[in-house]
C-alpha cells in the first residue's frame, strides 16, 4: 500500500496499471473501428484527438508530478525515468503524425479508405510502442510506487481520465 492509515486501498503502482489498461482500450476501439466500419472523418478526427489529449495528459503528468517526484525520493530511478520521458517523446511524435493523418483522412477528397489505412498503420506502430512502454514502465517502478511514498505527491492525471 501506499499509505500507512489505510486511507488509499488501492496500491499506486495497481492504479498506474489501470490507467495504462484504458489507455489500451482506448486505442484499440479507435482501431478496431478503423478495421470494422468505415467512421466518418469527423467521428475518426474526434476519437483520435480524444485519445491523443488522454494519453498526452497522461505522460505529462508522470513527467512532471510522479517522476519527478520519484527521482527526488529515489534517485537510484534517475536513468530509468529518464527512458521513461525518452519514449514520452517519441510517443509524442507519433502522436502528432496521428492527428495529422486524422486531419488529412477528414478532409481527403479521395477514397475514404486510404486515409483510414494510413491512421490504422500509424495506431498499429504506436499500440506496439505503447505496449513495450507500460510493461517496462510497470515492471521498473512499481516497487518505487507503492514503497514508502507520500500519496499527496501524485497527480491525479496520471491515473484518471476525463
Amino acid at each position: 500500500m501506499a499509505s500507512h492509515d489505510g486511507d488509499r486501498v488501492v496500491a499506486l503502482s495497481l492504479q498506474l496499471s489501470r490507467a495504462h489498461q484504458e489507455l489500451r482500450r482506448q486505442v484499440g476501439r479507435i482501431r478496431a473501428g478503423i478495421g470494422q466500419r468505415r467512421p466518418d472523418g469527423d467521428t475518426l478526427r474526434t476519437h483520435c484527438l480524444a485519445f491523443c489529449a488522454a494519453l498526452t495528459a497522461h505522460h505529462q503528468g508522470e513527467d512532471e508530478g510522479m517522476f519527478a517526484q520519484l527521482v527526488r525520493e529515489r534517485p537510484q530511478l534517475a536513468g530509468t525515468v529518464a527512458k521513461l520521458v525518452e519514449d514520452h517523446e517519441m510517443i509524442a511524435a507519433i502522436l502528432t503524425r496521428v492527428r495529422e493523418l486524422a486531419d488529412h483522412a477528414a478532409e481527403s477528397a479521395g477514397p475514404p479508405g486510404e486515409g483510414l489505412e494510413a491512421v490504422g498503420r500509424e495506431l498499429d506502430g504506436l499500440t506496439a510502442i505503447m505496449e513495450s512502454h507500460f510493461a517496462y514502465e510497470e515492471r521498473t517502478i512499481s516497487e518505487a510506487l507503492d514503497g514508502e511514498t507520500p500519496e499527496g505527491s501524485w497527480p491525479d492525471q496520471v491515473f484518471r481520465f476525463a
